[in-house]
């Protein structure tokens, strides 16, 4: 059954539309609540994937459009900022994200850089609002050289890229655009609608509301797992926590097979089956949590790209395939687009599945993924015990 609610939370239960919409970009958004963004490119950019898994073929301009574009007919959806790793997230939970309920990640220990050169900061400002959306390099050659239209130091170019960073994590700074996937910052009253600005959440409010998104999103879950979903601290996640089961909110629940107690939001639906089938990339948020993967599916899953090649299990890039609810293999896959071809250097099959069944339903999505990617077709490998099957079925 958490099974269930979990998948139907993650909005595996909603049929994929014939051509996906703005309309079907937001629901999705509704389910997962935020997109985590990452630089591997190895298949497609992380924030694509996860919509591809639960959309199919959709238009990635849907998405383009929704984080890094405003228009009056299509106002921005989503921003970037720091919520279970680098991620978008709608614009009406910037107030929740600047609240005090999420604690200063990695960039906080360059307000050192700003405490000793208060000045690098205003200059930074100053040439964003001025030329801005701007890449990290232009702001660069702005206060650092030769060019530089105003007296004042001439800051270390290091320093220049850290102290965007810590503008960017105060929220004085944030994501206008990006150019290809370069990041070109801007002020945020220039991207957010107003009230995403103006609108004042105290920490202890914020963290319920961040909790009560994620128990959304998760369906049911561990204190552990709720936190996780956007970085929370314990003692923050703990009291939020107690404060939404008192309110109803949340339900505490027994899951078996698990140590923990578990926490069900109280509008978690329980389908009676999940069916149909989805390519996980390794930072979709329904899998991005290892350790509730396995307690989900039984299935362990790593991703190994900084592991020595010679020390790989499965591959570099590899993607569970869900199909019924299951995780039934694990492919690992590349986009080879000088040859237009989604290779599959690997294919594994779990324990106990049915090879003929996995394999034909898994060339059909390897298939639509290829299409969708604008690759001319699919070239299976020879490693994993699924491969053969595999080749015959994409043939």
């Amino acid at each position: 059954m958490a099974r269930r609610i979990a998948l139907a939370a993650q909005g595996f239960a909603d049929p994929r539309p014939e051509v996906p919409t703005r309309r079907h970009l937001k629901r999705v958004l509704s389910r997962v609540q935020l997109i985590q963004l990452d630089s591997v490119n190895v298949v497609a950019r992380a924030h694509y994937s996860p919509l591809f898994a639960r959309l199919g073929a959709y238009d990635q301009s849907l998405i383009d459009e929704a984080a890094w574009s405003h228009s009056a007919r299509k106002p921005r959806l989503l921003v970037e900022y720091w919520a279970h790793e680098a991620s978008l997230v709608p614009v009406e939970d910037w107030p929740l994200l600047h609240s005090g309920a999420k604690r200063p990640g990695w960039w906080r220990h360059y307000a050192k850089i700003v405490e000793h050169s208060p000045g690098l900061a205003e200059d930074i400002l100053a040439v964003v609002k001025e030329l801005g959306p701007i890449g990290a390099g232009g702001i660069e050659r702005e206060v650092v050289g030769e060019s530089k239209r105003t007296p004042g130091p001439w800051w270390d170019r290091s320093e220049v890229k850290k102290v965007c960073e810590w503008l960017f994590g105060m929220g004085r700074l944030t994501t206008g655009t990006r150019r290809g996937f370069e990041r070109l910052y801007d002020l945020p009253e220039r991207v957010l609608p107003p009230e995403s600005l103006t609108r004042r959440v105290d920490a202890a409010d914020g963290a319920r509301q961040l909790i009560a998104r994620a128990a959304s999103a998760l369906g049911v879950a561990t204190e552990t797992d709720l936190r996780d979903y956007y970085r929370l601290g314990p003692e923050v996640s703990h009291q939020a926590v107690a404060e939404l089961v008192e309110a109803g909110v949340l339900e505490q629940v027994r899951v078996r097979t698990w140590r923990a107690p578990a926490y069900r939001h109280a509008d978690a639906k329980v389908p009676r089956k999940i069916t149909g089938r989805a390519l996980l990339c390794p930072f979709d948020p329904l899998i991005w949590e290892r350790a509730r993967t396995e307690r989900l599916f039984g299935f362990r899953y790593r991703i190994e790209i900084y592991v020595p090649e010679p020390k790989r299990v499965h591959g570099y890039y590899v993607f569970p395939f869900l199909l019924d609810g299951e995780l039934v293999a694990r492919v690992d896959l590349k986009a080879d687009r000088e040859a237009g071809l989604l290779r599959v250097p690997g294919a594994f099959a779990e324990p106990g599945v049915d090879v003929p069944r996995v394999a034909d339903e898994l060339a059909g999505e390897l298939r639509l993924m290829a299409g969708w990617l604008g690759l001319d077709g699919v070239a299976i490998g020879a490693r994993g015990d699924l491969a053969p099957a595999l080749a015959r079925q994409a043939g």
